[in-house]
């Protein structure tokens, strides 16, 4: 169920992120090709990991609803442009929850979904990665680019520091919290950041 109004903020948060982040390409030429690439593996992880928390809340019979926030849209494109692309500050919005007695399972549970839904994304990448690397092509350049984007988003999002995702997992379950935060940091920086310099 989407409120009046939230499937436009998704989109324009989806659209702004995108353009964001893509802005490396401009300086090779190429900043269509660099924004198809970005909206398909980092806009496609950022609007599923927004909707997995947004699913998951309205399961436990939450209100749930998402809100650009616009300010930080709008410091994403201009740190994009202050730094030709190498630093992009990205919060572009949040699953707002509202539920009398949330428990702190439901919480984190909730919680964690976001990420869990990059984790599964970074290892559809991987494996598209894994079956076109050797011919070096677009197909294995978004496999590459998108398993890294989720794998970081995961891995960033379990940092146990509010008002991150991975403050309310510790909260709940330090297991799960440390399995989720160590798995998206070795997917990562082990697994996936190799595979951009293959």
């Amino acid at each position: 169920m989407f409120y009046k109004g939230e499937t436009t903020q998704i989109l324009i948060s989806l659209l702004t992120i995108s353009l964001a982040f893509s802005l490396p390409f401009f300086a090779q030429g190429t900043i269509a090709y660099g924004f198809a690439i970005v909206l398909l593996t980092m806009g496609s992880g950022f609007v599923l990991h927004e909707l997995a928390h947004k699913a998951v809340a309205q399961r436990f019979g939450a209100v749930a609803y998402y809100k650009a926030w616009m300010e930080g849209l709008a410091l994403a494109v201009i740190m994009a442009i202050a730094t030709a692309g190498k630093f992009v500050f990205a919060a572009p919005g949040a699953v707002y929850i509202h539920k009398k007695n949330l428990t702190r399972r439901e919480d984190g549970i909730i919680s964690a979904a976001g990420s869990f839904t990059n984790i599964l994304l970074a290892f559809f990448f991987l494996w598209l990665a894994a079956g076109t690397l050797a011919a070096k092509g677009v197909v294995s350049q978004i496999g590459a680019y998108g398993a890294v984007a989720n794998s970081f988003l995961a891995f960033f999002n379990m940092v146990p520091i509010p008002p991150l995702d991975g403050s309310k997992v510790f909260q709940w379950n330090i297991i799960v919290w440390a399995a989720m935060f160590f798995g998206a940091a070795y997917l990562t920086f082990v697994v996936s950041l190799p595979l951009i310099h293959a």
